[in-house]
């Protein structure tokens, strides 16, 4: 536990949140929408700080998914309980939904925080200084703010991505588009890359099946490609819910609108947490997303979740030369030279070394 800096005195004891678009107004005792920031006598503290959930894992950077960052690299990744949105389908909702999980086992706001405190305490502590050390030592190019939000947890990444800068380490958030200006303001000197999830074109969608809302999203999308964050953004294609082609036409011509070089991954759903009625994505479904995605005028459109190897290919935008090909995280070709097609020597952005 640690004393938050993204947050302000309302009142003798009352505070506001600032780390994330929620800007929750907290009252001593009580926790924001996440669960994991409490108020405590007027102060605020993130609750997991130097606890990740289960430790940390080494993926492929594929995996987060990023395909114009390092490709074939390893990447080191971690993220704590809790999570500001409250997505239905969330594939990660043993952590990211974990306090609101305890809510069902008590009313009672302080014995849930209690409960909170002592299932965060199991697990290992990992300093920023240890993380870096960790990636270091094991030669690990970059770190990986991952599995649930990690606006939420804005301290412990900050102090960890200034750390790993400072060591030649490059730094990666994987997150739901939620942080505050201010926090994004904060770390975009220390952040190198950054997937954003843009669930949905539809506010409808993020309030009902997100408890969330999707202006403040598409406005922090625009704001890393403002900021020079190399960007890349994941939908993940849900049977009957996100999946009209009206819907992904948006998703496509706002991401146009901003660059055509923004990598678009059009993700596979499966059943998972409270949406187990609906059928897995089609692979007919994603190729219709794909070829939206394309047309829309798109350079770089990606499948995930399958086995895909074709629509999981980099091509040059211009000869449409193949230029990585991947294999569920391995690369089984390279043909990208400083940053240009090896064939025509077209430019193609990302950032390969």
């Amino acid at each position: 536990m640690k004393q938050a800096i993204l947050y302000k005195k309302i009142g003798n004891s009352n505070v506001q949140c600032l780390a994330c678009n929620w800007y929750c107004k907290i009252k001593d005792g009580n926790t924001g929408v996440c669960g994991i920031r409490e108020n405590i006598k007027g102060k605020l503290f993130l609750l997991t700080y130097g606890k990740p959930f289960n430790g940390l894992a080494i993926d492929p950077i594929e995996k987060k998914p990023l395909f114009h960052f390092l490709p074939g690299s390893k990447i080191l990744s971690f993220g704590t309980v809790g999570c500001n949105f409250a997505c239905k389908f969330c594939q990660n909702w043993e952590m990211s939904q974990y306090p609101r999980l305890l809510r069902a086992e008590t009313n009672n706001k302080k014995q849930l925080t209690n409960l909170l405190k002592i299932e965060i305490n199991r697990e290992e502590t990992w300093s920023p200084e240890k993380i870096v050390e960790y990636a270091v030592l094991n030669k690990i190019p970059s770190i990986a703010y991952t599995y649930n939000e990690p606006a939420i947890y804005f301290e412990y990444a900050y102090d960890t991505a200034k750390l790993a800068y400072q060591n030649g380490i490059k730094n990666v958030f994987v997150s739901n588009g939620y942080e505050s200006k201010k926090a994004l303001e904060m770390i975009h000197s220390y952040l190198d890359a950054i997937n954003i999830d843009l669930k949905s074109f539809s506010e409808e969608f993020y309030m009902k099946t997100c408890k969330a809302k999707l202006k403040p999203v598409l406005d922090n999308i625009r704001r890393c490609y403002e900021l020079g964050i190399w960007m890349e953004v994941t939908t993940l294609v849900i049977p009957t819910l996100n999946d009209s082609a009206e819907e992904l036409r948006k998703c496509a011509d706002f991401l146009v609108s901003l660059s055509p070089s923004i990598p678009w991954h059009l993700s596979a759903f499966h059943p998972d947490y409270k949406v187990n009625n609906l059928p897995q994505t089609s692979i007919a479904a994603l190729e219709e997303a794909y070829k939206i995605g394309i047309s829309s005028g798109l350079k770089y459109v990606y499948i995930g979740n399958i086995v895909d190897n074709k629509r999981d290919t980099t091509y040059c935008s211009k000869c449409m030369e193949p230029l990585l090909i991947r294999e569920w995280g391995k690369i089984d070709l390279f043909n990208i030279q400083d940053g240009n097609c090896s064939k025509c020597k077209t430019k193609i952005e990302g950032v390969w070394q």
